[in-house]
């Protein structure tokens, strides 16, 4: 069974109710991860009656992708799982990352989908390139913020190192969302835990918005 939790416990009065899909997604497991979603979403719809429900960063890859970024054909499976996803999730929006392609760049991105569509992409604008992360190599930096009405609340969207330095939630609060969204895949290590925490008040402090912060959970290689 998924891991699926709601930010917003029962019973509330106004707002939408957010799900958080902490799933472990594997990497290159692009069809399983995608059923992983669509079971998240079906049990965030029906369980928790959720409005949206927020998967973590690169959700249909599964993190760190690496050298899989460079093989074309590996794109081609990406797009049919994203299409699947995209067809199967119905009656709750979910928000969904993967790696998209556009004029012959690539960038770690997420989409809005919403009623068999995409209504909002997002591409992460801050890429690590230290320690364990070495995004510059396969992706190019977003440049632009993302706010998307959820239930009559504009979310901002941003991606895992964008909630680590003021820029993407502050552009997010300056384009009018109330609350921010945060999708992630960071590595365990000691001490994180009170790292994000301490992160994530700075930018909800600096901007006046709650944080909605999801990430990812399991083992692939290395990292934890």
């Amino acid at each position: 069974m998924p891991t699926v939790t709601e930010t917003n416990p029962r019973p509330v009065s106004h707002g939408p109710r957010v799900a958080l899909a902490q799933l472990n997604l594997w990497v290159g497991d692009l069809q399983g991860n995608a059923s992983r979603v669509i079971a998240a979403a079906g049990e965030a719809r029906d369980r928790l009656d959720a409005d949206l429900v927020v998967f973590p960063e690169l959700t249909l890859t599964g993190y760190p992708p690496e050298d899989l970024l460079l093989r074309p054909g590996f794109h081609d499976r990406v797009a049919t799982a994203l299409e699947r996803v995209v067809a199967e999730v119905r009656g709750i929006a979910a928000l969904v990352g993967f790696p998209h392609c556009q004029n012959g760049a690539v960038y770690n991105a997420c989409a809005l989908i919403r009623d068999g569509k995409i209504v909002a992409r997002y591409c992460k604008q801050n890429l690590p390139n230290y320690g364990v992360f070495d995004e510059k190599r396969y992706f190019v930096e977003g440049d632009t913020p993302c706010v998307v009405d959820v239930a009559g609340v504009p979310m901002g969207l941003t991606i895992c190192e964008d909630i680590w330095v003021p820029g993407p939630a502050a552009q997010a609060a300056a384009a009018g969302a109330k609350v921010i969204l945060n999708i992630n895949a960071s590595p365990f290590h000691l001490g994180k835990g009170d790292e994000r925490e301490r992160l994530l008040a700075e930018r909800s402090r600096e901007t006046g918005l709650p944080v909605i912060y999801v990430y990812l959970v399991g083992g692939q290689d290395e990292l934890v």
